[in-house]
């Protein structure tokens, strides 16, 4: 029978070809960045578009992102132009638990990343070892019972191994721990700007409380007025105990609202020794009103696309995408023949002094080239876990986009409408200030009745404690704003 011979130089060409499918079968898929329906601009920015640096109303800079989210996040809380909470955000970024705890798992995430970078290199070890032993005489081949001398042996080895990574496998182990690195310090970013945030939202949170709490002193000294005005009335015959009445529980009402506003602020203020990493019991926050919020910084939205480049959540789950495709890739090769290189050189004498002499040396050399044959379907399984984490990652990397634009778009139509409710609500201030005066002169000149100036007073009381919150709130969706778009990005003021 005549043997089949293949043309030459096709069969190099085929061993060629069948080592490429092989790499190619167990190599990571090349990694595809998801598309994303990204708009063009946010629905409710009606703001102009932004130059690529702006400079908000204290001076302070903000700039657009660049295509890197480990670039550092400008200092954005200088921009509100308050030294009170520069100094509390300072203390937070120093003793913050929440903090602390991210930092150290960064620090486990980097460790990790470098024992998967130790496969790349051979391992080399140094063994140095002394043995006493006594064989029995029948395995030296001796009569039984025949007498045996123990003996003392000396060792020193010097030892290497190197797994050549034949298929991909140390190479996908080490990008798989560089990626869960990233994303762990990305988040670890996404943990600092919400301590941050968090302790800007609480702060002026605290001081709009203050300015209630101010507005509400001013109600009971008013009342307080009204009963001794109303006492002397009475007292003289002038008007009845009707009015009398309605005064003083107009005034032990509004001293019931103060007290229990003081709750308020009292867990307000615990909140914020909690993110300061103090005691509640040791941390004391000084009355500060928040009296006007004109001085707010207008803060440059800049493009939606920017956002995935800004938003360190979005950051980490990009790298937590890019983990879960390197480890098919680690499940793959886990199916292939693996190569180990060995190598072991020393010397053994009786004694020790000889143990480093030429005569006694002793080396090995060897490979060994291992691979399963039945597994029961534990590989097959693998890759297909593999190849399902990443679509989970590919879920949530898509959800978290999702949720940054809608957390943007509502705190811009939050700003929005809370410029439109503050400008309407200091006409209402205006106005029914001008109410209650001219209600407090009708009164007195015996024009009009108590009940129309309670009435005018209660109105009063209500649009100030109105305005009061609405300033807060503006405050409180401005940082929120900053944070939804990834803090600042002013890198000088690092």
């Amino acid at each position: 029978m005549k043997r089949m011979t293949l043309p030459q130089g096709l069969a190099p060409a085929l061993s060629a070809l069948t080592a490429a499918l092989l790499l190619s079968a167990c190599a990571a898929p090349e990694f595809k960045q998801p598309q994303m329906d990204v708009p063009a601009a946010y629905k409710e920015n009606q703001a102009p578009a932004t130059p690529l640096v702006q400079t908000a109303a204290d001076g302070s800079k903000w700039k657009q992102a660049k295509a890197a989210e480990a670039q550092p996040r400008g200092e954005w809380w200088l921009a509100f132009n308050d030294p009170a909470l520069n100094g509390l955000i300072g203390e937070a970024t120093k003793a913050n638990a929440n903090l602390a705890v991210a930092a150290a798992r960064v620090k486990q995430a980097r460790a990790i990343a470098g024992v998967a970078e130790a496969d790349r290199v051979p391992q080399i070890g140094v063994g140095v070892g002394a043995q006493r032993s006594r064989a029995s005489a029948q395995s030296l081949g001796l009569a039984q019972g025949s007498a045996v001398a123990p003996a003392t042996s000396y060792s020193a080895n010097l030892t290497a191994s190197y797994e050549v990574d034949l298929f991909g496998r140390v190479s996908s182990n080490v990008s798989a721990a560089r990626s869960d690195a990233a994303s762990v310090e990305a988040t670890y970013r996404s943990v600092l700007l919400a301590v941050q945030a968090d302790v800007a939202q609480t702060y002026f949170r605290l001081r709009a409380t203050d300015a209630e709490l101010e507005t509400l002193n001013r109600t009971v000294e008013l009342r307080q007025e009204n009963v001794k005005v109303n006492q002397r009335r009475f007292d003289l015959g002038d008007i009845g105990e009707f009015d009398l009445a309605r005064a003083k529980t107009e005034l032990a009402t509004s001293r019931a609202e103060a007290i229990g506003l003081q709750r308020q602020r009292v867990t307000t203020e615990h909140a914020l020794a909690v993110l300061l990493g103090k005691p509640a019991a040791a941390f004391t926050a000084g009355a500060s009103p928040l009296l006007d919020t004109a001085l707010l910084p207008t803060i440059p939205q800049g493009m939606p696309s920017t956002l995935l480049e800004r938003r360190p959540d979005i950051a980490a789950a990009q790298r937590t995408m890019e983990a879960a495709n390197a480890r098919i890739g680690l499940a793959r090769a886990a199916m292939f023949p693996a190569l180990t290189l060995n190598a072991n050189g020393g010397g053994v004498s009786d004694t020790f002094s000889d143990v480093f002499k030429w005569s006694s040396r002793s080396w090995l050399l060897g490979a060994l080239m291992s691979m399963p044959l039945i597994d029961g379907g534990r590989n097959k399984a693998n890759v297909t876990r593999s190849e399902a984490a990443l679509e989970e990652s590919v879920g949530s990397y898509r959800q978290s986009v999702l949720t940054a634009f809608a957390e943007v778009e509502d705190n811009l139509a939050g700003l929005r409408i809370l410029a439109g409710q503050t400008a309407q609500i200091d006409d209402a201030v205006v106005s029914a200030r001008r109410s209650a005066d001219l209600a407090q002169k009708l009164y007195t000149a015996g024009r009009s009745s108590y009940l129309d100036l309670l009435d005018a007073q209660r109105n009063l009381a209500s649009v100030e404690r109105s305005a009061v919150q609405l300033r807060g709130n503006r405050a409180v969706t401005t940082v929120a704003l900053i944070r939804s778009l990834g803090g600042g990005w002013d890198s000088a003021a690092q």
